[in-house]
């Protein structure tokens, strides 16, 4: 039987969370053997633990890595009940982007039905 690769960890709703999840997730898609993806994952993985750190509720990040049948996912939990929106920033605004480019570089996203998560495929 098929059996998905998965890593999971929660962490401390801080700035600096986003650099570390960044390299965790990059070591495990190498320790998978997913090279080719790692750069691709690293920036949706900033763009989601940068929202859950800003917009976040909770104290605490949940983050997940996952790989089946081909699929890379990756999961942040935030305690926020809000569903994120693509918005179409300026181009002299600085903030406002990450789920625009979350939309372009993502297979597919969306949230939990309660929206305290929100994913990546």
């Amino acid at each position: 039987m098929d059996q998905p690769e998965r890593f999971v960890v929660s962490c401390a709703r801080t700035p600096q969370q986003v650099a570390r999840l960044r390299r965790l997730g990059a070591a495990h898609l190498r320790l998978w053997g997913l090279r080719d993806c790692v750069e691709t994952a690293k920036l949706l993985i900033s763009e989601l633990v940068t929202n859950a750190v800003r917009y976040g509720e909770a104290d605490e990040i949940g983050f997940s890595l996952s790989c089946w049948r081909g699929e890379l996912r990756i999961e942040v939990s935030d305690g926020s009940p809000g569903h994120p929106t693509v918005k179409r920033p300026n181009p002299g605004e600085e903030c406002g982007r990450g789920m625009l480019i979350i939309d372009a570089l993502a297979k597919n996203w969306g949230t939990s039905l309660d929206g305290t998560r929100t994913w990546c495929t």
